[in-house]
């Protein structure tokens, strides 16, 4: 008896382990993810229009898993294929048994009783088709309908059912065939797309035309007499023309897409491969159309490459991408090069970060006036676009007229470490070398940045300044960010007192840059209430291989790159040129307004500056003007150019109290600049007047020299080229004094070689090796200058 119930209990046990292992198989029977097959990489506009796709990496148009079905699809495909599928549990037995009992009938398979859901699994798993795979379709289906709703299961067909050739899911479909999404497809075209995954190689357009025909229109007689649709739209349906051969989808925007791709396989794969952008449809179509009219016009100076991108500053959001030309058939051009994601050499559209930091940091104040001389640093020789001086210049002159000279100037008093540390805080990451590598080139574009990258750091100049009033006077770390394509959810701001840039540096560095004349439309621009008002920068790098232009408003940002992509220079490659009146266009197109940036008083302080020089006015400042400046203006130097000087009663000349008794001496402040800076500042500034000469009889014992040497600079190396017949060269020294008619007794290494008189060049060929160059006026006055002149070996 007991032996009896052991079995029993044991035969319990077998059956209990038996129903946990079948339930086991049965639940763990289909995969966590059904599908794994590659799909298109695609974008869309900030609607969700398509932008683009390409296709996917086995050769398929497979767009991702979308879980919205449009409903004529789903009552085309319901009717054609499974119209009980909103009620059985995966299984037909109804269907399967008509299936079972046509197959006898006919002696052959006609009919294979398959659910939607059957399909779906079958389309996962790719089953040969079997009796034995039938059955296991059926139990797969019934484990799918548990824990998958109707809808789900729905979306899964669509998406992966085949549509004829290599095109896969409808929305993949629908764009191939009509050219439009499948939102937007008719009863006729909706209809045709519904029969297509019954037979996908047989029926397909371009081939078997009338037996899609007809099995498009007996599906359409089918929603008729279910009452889906009515008698009319069923006979213009079948007016409708099928689909021909696939269509081309969508490529506005190509380089974002193959920009999408990298970041997605540089984020290591993960999520889906289609991505609703920020852009704006209809502004990247005009901004395509911009840059080919554009493009067809610079062609015939074989400049074959533009791009342009628009960027809203508040967010960074791109608008507009457009990473090059789009010429795909023809190689030369090499419009598939992303020039927004290339790092090209920006020219001279650093400038403004180093004036706006220069200005953060106390160095300078809006118009200091900064040197625009002849410079020399360590063999550096920089040089003015225009290839001339002024002797001086306030540096937001030197800013809007984009002169390189003051710039370098500028550099070298900020130090290039100093301004390298700052650019890569702002978010530049193009820098791979070190500081010294760069050197003070960095300023005019010895350096690699990106359109991108450039773009952003405007923007964020612009975002500061925008968010200053509206963060009560504090600063968001986070404003300083890289542009995106895709949207982006907002954190709260973490306020700090201070930031990389105040408010106010910004401002007139934006002031500045507004101030730059337009190509074309000289200064009269200004006269027109309906033009933006926009602050701009260009740029032009070495060679004449990129142009630049990028510009702000304190809505958007609009950048323009002009060149080629293989790096070759081109006469007239310019970023005013070029660039500029692409971006003006591009403005153009943007909701027009007079609106500026506020001049945030709250972080800002009014003193007197010096209206000759630009710097706070000193002791001997007398024509002074009250303007507000960056609280850090404060630190920034007095005036160095104005000085008490003595003159005579007639003022004509200078003298001194040992022989002029004190109450007939005349004190007066006078504006004086170094010899060399007077030499060419006194040329285009009629209003300068030359520093009085000492009267014979009161020369004083010491006095500052009225010379300096323009060129060589003292310790300069100089290499002098060979001439076209084979002979060394000549130098050309130049010497600045500051009376006129004036003469100058040249010597070099102490031989007497000549004489100047007003105009105080000469032309030298001293052999290799070190020299000394010394100058006498025929007051005394002597300076020197050392050079070493390197062989040709060297």
């Amino acid at each position: 008896m007991q032996i009896g119930k052991i079995k029993l209990s044991r035969t319990r046990v077998g059956v209990v382990t038996v129903a946990v292992v079948l339930f086991l198989l049965f639940w763990f029977c289909i995969p966590k993810h059904l599908f794994n097959k590659p799909t298109s990489f695609i974008v869309d506009d900030d609607k969700g229009q398509l932008l683009g796709a390409s296709i996917a990496a086995d050769g398929q148009w497979r767009f991702p898993y979308d879980t919205i079905v449009p409903e004529k699809f789903k009552q085309c495909i319901i009717a054609f294929e499974d119209k009980r599928f909103e009620h059985h549990p995966g299984v037909d037995v109804l269907a399967f048994a008509r299936a079972i009992r046509q197959n006898i009938k006919a002696g052959h398979v006609t009919s294979g009783g398959s659910t939607l859901t059957m399909q779906v699994i079958r389309l996962a798993s790719n089953h040969k088709r079997t009796f034995f795979n039938k059955l296991l379709e059926m139990v797969m289906a019934l484990r799918l309908e548990l824990t998958y709703s109707k809808e789900d299961i729905l979306a899964l067909y669509a998406s992966n059912a085949p549509f004829g050739s290599n095109v896969v899911g409808i929305d993949a479909a629908s764009w191939r065939y009509f050219g439009r999404s499948p939102d937007k497809l008719s009863w006729g075209e909706m209809a045709a797309m519904a029969v297509l995954p019954n037979s996908p190689t047989l029926v397909h357009p371009g081939k078997n035309r009338f037996v899609l025909l007809r099995k498009r229109n007996q599906l359409l007689d089918k929603l008729n007499s279910s009452g889906i649709i009515d008698k009319n739209t069923t006979l213009l349906a079948k007016l409708e023309p099928m689909p021909d051969k696939p269509v081309p989808l969508p490529q506005q925007a190509p380089h974002l897409l193959e920009r999408f791709k990298n970041d997605y396989q540089a984020a290591g794969q993960q999520g889906s491969t289609r991505i609703t952008t920020t852009i704006k449809a209809e502004l990247q179509q005009q901004v395509n159309e911009i840059i080919e009219r554009h493009h067809q016009v610079l062609k015939a100076n074989h400049i074959n490459n533009i791009a342009a991108i628009v960027l809203n500053v508040q967010s960074g959001a791109t608008l507009a991408y457009a990473g090059n030309i789009n010429h795909p058939e023809d190689t030369l051009m090499e419009s598939n090069v992303d020039v927004i994601a290339s790092p090209r050499s920006p020219g001279s559209t650093l400038k403004p970060m180093l004036y706006a930091s220069m200005l953060h940091d106390g160095y300078i104040l809006p118009n200091s006036l900064m040197p625009d001389i002849p410079t020399q640093i360590a063999g550096y020789h920089p040089e003015n676009f225009d290839l001339g001086y002024d002797g001086a210049v306030p540096a937001s002159m030197a800013l809007a007229r984009s002169l390189n000279v003051p710039a370098v100037k500028m550099l070298q008093k900020y130090k290039y470490e100093r301004f390298y540390d700052f650019l890569k805080k702002t978010g530049i990451t193009t820098y791979k070398k070190p500081a010294d590598f760069y050197g003070l080139s960095l300023i005019l574009g010895g350096c690699e940045n990106t359109l991108w990258e450039m773009a952003g750091t405007y923007a964020d100049m612009a975002r500061v300044l925008n968010n200053y009033k509206n963060y009560n006077g504090k600063y968001n770390p986070a404003d300083y960010h890289p542009p995106v394509y895709t949207r982006s959810v907002a954190t709260k701001p973490q306020l700090e007192k201070t930031g990389l840039l105040d408010a106010g540096s910004i401002y007139y560095t934006l002031q500045a840059m507004e101030e730059v004349m337009r190509p074309g439309e000289e200064m009269l621009w200004q006269q027109f209430g309906s033009t933006q008002r926009v602050a701009w920068k260009t740029g032009t790098s070495f060679g004449f291989r990129d142009g630049w232009a990028i510009g702000i408003t304190p809505k958007y940002v609009v950048g323009v790159w002009v060149g080629n992509t293989d790096g070759e220079g081109r006469p007239g490659l310019t970023g005013i040129i070029t660039a500029a009146p692409a971006m003006f266009e591009i403005f153009r197109l943007l909701p027009v307004t007079r609106d500026w940036f506020d001049m945030p008083t709250g972080e800002m302080v009014k003193v007197k500056v010096c209206h000759e020089s630009g710097y706070r006015a000193g002791e001997y400042c007398t024509n002074t003007d009250d303007i507000w400046i960056p609280v850090s203006g404060l630190k920034s130097p007095v005036c160095l150019y104005h000085q008490l000087v003595h003159l005579d009663k007639t003022e004509k000349w200078q003298v001194n109290s040992d022989c002029v008794p004190p109450d007939q001496i005349v004190n007066k402040s006078w504006f004086v600049l170094p010899p060399a800076m007077e030499y060419y500042y006194r040329t285009k500034n009629y209003q300068y007047k030359t520093l009085p000469p000492f009267r014979n009889d009161c020369t004083p014992a010491e006095r500052t020299s009225p010379m300096e040497v323009i060129y060589p600079k003292d310790g300069a190396k100089i290499y002098i080229p060979l001439e076209i017949d084979g002979t060394r060269g000549r130098m050309i020294c130049n010497v600045a004094h500051r009376q006129q008619g004036t003469k100058i007794f040249w010597h070099l290494d102490n031989q007497y070689i000549g004489a100047t008189v007003d105009f105080h060049q000469m032309a030298l060929n001293p052999p290799p090796g070190a020299h000394i160059l010394t100058l006498v006026d025929n007051k005394g006055n002597t300076i020197s200058t050392n050079f070493t002149i390197l062989s040709k070996d060297k």
